[in-house]
């Protein structure tokens, strides 16, 4: 009796079981397994900045982040006075984060970030707390190695690991991945142990691509500390410093002052975290006048053999426009007009080439449109439609203002100039480097011809007279041992299309003369003047280290030729 007793009631156990198995299953997996289900968030590694050489420029490295389970938290202001000095956060805004809150599904919510990219050791005193409803896991946090180095092409990511500027916040997308997430049963009481055999799904975390920049971090280095040792009696002063490999359209360096430490941007000014090269907009004044120079030989309106009478001023509708080194009404070459800024000389033969084809080549220099060199907000400077000239424009326009160009618009015009009569977007992003490791070349960048090969060379020699003609503008750019053509510039910066007080000075020149390898820009503007003195020095030293950096041999072809200003 008694074993048959014991038979029915393991029947009556079995059946239950299946009937639990194959009918009850659905009910009770949506009832108890959900209410005892976790989420933990797996953030995705974020990809690498390197520079030209490998070396890295901003990268992440392993830490936690510190999260919250509200429904298990016993203490909640307990618990925030506690965790407060480790994390670094306010008692008051962890309570904020740890306070019970609904989801969407209208269930509680069972995971809240309290810190991201916590440092293990902290994270380690955490957990020692214990903490009821309080877990630690893998992070990743940003690191900058050269603090301000290209800080202000690099940008930073936020504490979540978000792009906010710069590279960072443009390539964000590629950068970041896509974070992971692992869903499992866990048992009442400890957050963090998982139920042997219980419900489990792990999604992996997708690694970000990695970033290889055109920009080289020896020269990069210089041009700042350069740019930085120049301005540093300034007050209230921008300015920007641009290297370009002239073949590739490769930038190579790209300073700013002021700038900002990169691993510290909450401490800084917004405006010192502004790339000047591509954001500040200026009035460039007689750097433009390669432009007009080039379009009038590229147009047959001059020769390198030309010669003008010049007088002292030249009158445009209701303005007069004067030259700093009066002709008196000499014949002056055209080498001449470019050492001593001829502004009467530029703009007589502007007259002859007429504000239509000034204008076409002003754009196939890559004038009034952004060069999309890889940085976001860049500005696309404006040019002055010709049905929008006064006659005053004639006068203005032609020696550069009633223009409004970046640093970067005009070193790209320069390394065109440069590069045989050939225009190369610049870029700043070499390739890009999968999780795999697999390498991809960036786009090629944009090139269109601008000027023949011919002029283009002509052009080059004539500019050599600006750093050796006696009396030249911009004598102190001369780079001893090599040969250096360029252009001094005077204008103005501009905020919303209003002139601002003081000016802007420059020099964008290209070395070695007779075959160029890199265009340096240096803009500088100082509110109480001084920018000249400034410009020219530090192209001269930029230029001058670039050169030796890149083991280019001295000016082999002799010196610049001797020109003659007023030919008889």
């Amino acid at each position: 009796m008694g074993t048959a007793l014991t038979l029915a009631l393991f029947a009556v156990i079995g059946v239950r079981l299946v009937f639990l198995q194959a009918v009850d299953t659905p009910a009770y997996a949506g009832g108890g397994v959900a209410d005892r289900t976790r989420t933990v968030e797996l953030p995705a590694p974020r990809g690498a900045i390197y520079d030209r050489t490998g070396a890295e420029l901003a990268h992440s490295v392993e830490a936690r982040y510190v999260f919250a389970d509200p429904t298990e938290i016993k203490d909640v202001a307990g618990t925030a006075k506690a965790l407060s000095p480790l994390l670094g956060i306010p008692a008051s805004k962890l309570t904020e984060l740890m306070k019970p809150r609904k989801l969407e599904n209208g269930n509680p919510s069972r995971f809240e970030y309290l810190a991201r990219g916590v440092e293990i050791p902290a994270a380690k005193q955490v957990l020692a707390l214990e903490l009821p409803g309080i877990g630690v896991h893998r992070d990743e946090r940003r690191e900058v190695p050269g603090g301000d180095l290209a800080a202000n092409l690099i940008g930073f990511t936020s504490q979540d690991m978000d792009g906010l500027e710069g590279l960072e916040a443009r390539y964000d997308d590629l950068l970041s991945g896509q974070d992971g997430r692992r869903v499992y049963e866990a048992g009442l009481g400890d957050l963090a142990a998982p139920i042997p055999g219980g419900y489990s799904k792990t999604t992996p975390a997708k690694p970000g691509s990695s970033l290889t920049l055109t920009i080289d971090r020896d020269p990069q280095f210089k041009t700042q500390q350069i740019l930085s040792a120049g301005m540093a009696q300034q007050r209230g002063a921008t300015a920007a410093a641009v290297i370009i490999d002239v073949p590739t359209g490769e930038v190579l360096a790209q300073a700013s002052h002021p700038t900002y430490d990169a691993r510290k941007p909450a401490d800084s000014d917004p405006v010192a975290r502004e790339d000047a090269a591509t954001s500040f907009v200026v009035d460039p004044g007689s750097v433009h006048k390669a432009i007009t120079y080039s379009a009038a030989l590229q147009e047959g309106v001059i020769t390198p053999d030309t010669t003008l009478p010049i007088a002292n001023s030249i009158k445009k509708g209701d303005t007069w426009f004067s030259d700093t080194h009066p002709a008196n009404g000499r014949k002056m070459s055209v080498p001449g007009m470019l050492a001593y800024s001829s502004n009467v000389g530029t703009i007589t033969i502007a007259d002859r080439l007429g504000p239509d084809r000034l204008i076409d080549y002003q754009k196939r220099f890559g004038l009034g449109q952004p060069t999309r060199e890889g940085l976001p907000g860049e500005a696309s400077g404006r040019l002055l439609p010709a049905d929008e000239w006064s006659e005053s424009s004639r006068g203005s326009v032609p020696i550069g203002h009633s223009v409004d160009a970046t640093p970067l618009q005009m070193a790209a015009a320069y390394a065109a100039i440069a590069n045989d009569g050939t225009y190369v977007q610049p870029h700043l992003v070499k390739e890009t480097i999968g999780p795999d490791g697999k390498r991809t070349p960036a786009p090629p960048p944009v090139t269109r011809p601008v000027l023949s090969p011919q002029n283009a060379a002509a052009l080059r020699t004539m500019l050599e007279a600006v750093t050796t003609v006696d009396g030249a503008t911009g004598l102190t750019a001369a780079v001893p041992g090599y040969r250096v053509a360029g252009k001094t510039g005077t204008g103005w910066r501009l905020v919303d299309g209003k002139k601002q007080p003081g000016e802007v000075s420059s020099f964008i020149g290209m070395a070695p003369a007779e075959k160029p390898r890199y265009v340096i820009a240096v803009f500088v503007y100082a509110p109480d003047g001084g920018g000249a003195a400034i410009a020219g020095p530090a192209f001269r030293e930029m230029m001058q280290f670039t050169l030796r950096h890149y083991r280019v041999p001295p000016s082999s072809g002799g010196s610049a030729p001797k020109f003659v200003v007023y030919p008889r």
